[in-house]
């Protein structure tokens, strides 16, 4: 394969048996069909490779939730705690090479006390499995200088100082190679020694909570599917009870036999720990899926995890034994779960108050499970008095719609109005309030682009006409500036 490097074509990756021929990566494409004149290329494409590596990495998190990538050449599984679920290491590392195989690929594997020990073991000499200890030590101590992956130079120095293995480089002083080669050397060589454990930066955040189940035949049933759902569901649900947490965020992973795996995940609006609550909800989700649960060949394991949890504290009853604002939080959080499982996370909205004065911007709307700041409502004017009269009109209009004034006094309200083609009489009155437009919030604030700020300073009144309906007029503009007359809008209806 080949790719544009240093303004030339050159070979990006080889097989065994251009490698054999004396090609190497790095090589221009014009020297090396000068070698090997039938050459066959083909143009390199790192982004599917990447694809395809991402791909064996999901395929493999149903050994361990610990795995990382080994830049873009392979994996890094730390199965500590895991060999045993499935016969032990060799019988992990067959199922793992069989499933990666399955994908498509050619796999060198090998287990050992550590990544950097078991990575170039899998270089030299797949199939080793090995524990740490001396065996371990003096198998390592033969491997060849390149296990090392130094830069090319340093290993030219070190094979024409006579060093050959690692065991022959690990008999000089780390202070003289770190002297003559830097630090990078003696670290490297600790570290493929099993000396060093350099351990591994997962992939994925490993989950709070992990119920897993391993399927001796592969399953094709999506009630089988379900049943072992609930099982895993029940067990995730008690290790939550025994932290006193509830769950905000779960997982599940259905790993088919082919190597492809399907998560499914859901957030819910308050922590859960009812198990058949989480299967519903994951039933909702599962329907509501563009690409159905196809089963292929079948599923040989599941995975439920919980990602996100929060405390969760028994609620104090009422004398009479009811919880009222708990019930009522409660219905609306189930509901709100449900919509989520069905509609997806961001269809379920909810409107948040913003911190301002302009009637534009005062409110937007949010995911309902984001973490947006909402400001405090003010709904009563202050010293409304017995009526107490709402700040603000229950409906705002997108766009003021403009008024013709009939009777008008200067820096006060209309005393009759007419909109749309209907006459009305002002009998009651109360302003103004001047709202100018934030000039410090500009751009827009996110969740209100659909409005537009306040262009100009504007007085605004609420009034009441004779038959008792009560409007938000504003007036734009001031009598003192003749060439530009002040125009009336109506904003908004109070109830």
């Amino acid at each position: 394969m080949v790719e544009k490097a240093r303004g030339a074509l050159r070979l990006a990756a080889l097989d065994a048996n251009a490698a054999r021929l004396g090609l190497r990566t790095g090589m221009a494409l014009t020297e090396a069909r000068a070698v090997l004149p039938g050459l066959l290329t083909g143009e390199a494409a790192p982004e599917a490779d990447a694809d395809l590596l991402a791909a064996a990495a999901s395929a493999c998190e149903m050994f361990t939730p610990l795995l990382a990538l080994r830049g873009n050449e392979g994996l890094l599984l730390d199965i500590t705690g895991c060999a045993h679920l499935f016969g032990g290491e060799v019988g992990l590392g067959t199922r793992a090479t069989r499933r990666l195989q399955r994908l498509g690929l050619t796999v060198r594997a090998a287990i050992a006390g550590t990544p950097q020990a078991a990575w170039a073991l899998a270089r030299e000499k797949p199939g080793t499995v090995t524990r740490p200890g001396p065996e371990e030590e003096a198998l390592l101590r033969g491997l060849p200088l390149a296990v090392l992956e130094q830069d090319a130079e340093t290993t030219l120095a070190l094979q024409r100082a006579g060093f050959r293995s690692l065991g022959d480089l690990d008999e000089r002083p780390s202070h003289m190679l770190s002297a003559r080669f830097g630090e990078a050397l003696p670290a490297a060589l600790r570290r493929v020694l099993g000396r060093e454990d350099l351990r591994l930066t997962p992939l994925r955040l490993p989950p709070e909570i992990m119920a897993e189940k391993h399927f001796p035949e592969p399953v094709t049933g999506l009630e089988a599917l379900l049943e072992a759902l609930r099982t895993l569901a029940g067990d995730a649900m008690a290790a939550l009870e025994r932290r006193g947490a509830g769950g905000r965020a779960f997982e599940a992973a259905f790993f088919r036999s082919d190597g492809e795996v399907r998560r499914v995940s859901l957030e819910t609006a308050q922590g859960l720990r009812d198990a058949a609550r989480l299967v519903r909800l994951l039933e909702l989700r599962i329907d509501a899926l563009a690409d159905p649960l196809d089963p292929g060949f079948g599923f040989d394991a599941l995975r439920l995890a919980v990602l996100r949890s929060d405390p969760l504290t028994p609620q104090q009853a009422q004398l009479d034994g009811s919880s009222a604002a708990a019930a009522e939080a409660a219905e609306v959080a189930a509901l709100v779960d449900r919509l989520m499982a069905r509609f997806g996370r961001e269809a379920v909205q909810r409107h948040v108050a913003r911190d301002t004065h302009d009637p534009a911007l005062a409110a937007a709307v949010v995911p309902y499970l984001s973490a947006a700041a909402c400001a405090s409502w003010e709904l009563v004017a202050p010293g409304g008095g017995e009526e107490q009269v709402p700040l603000r009109p229950l409906t705002l209009f997108r766009q003021p719609q403009p008024i013709e004034v009939m009777a008008e006094v200067p820096d006060s309200p209309p005393l009759r109005f007419r909109w749309r083609h209907v006459l009305h009489e002002v009998t009651r009155a109360e302003g103004p309030e001047r709202i100018a437009p934030d000039w410090w919030r500009l751009p827009l604030l996110p969740g209100a682009q659909h409005l537009a700020p306040v262009p100009v300073t504007r007085d605004y009144y609420r009034v009441e006409d004779a038959r008792g309906l009560r409007f938000w007029l504003f007036r734009e503009g001031f009598y003192e500036d003749p060439a530009a007359p002040p125009r009336w809008f109506l904003h908004g209806l109070f109830a």
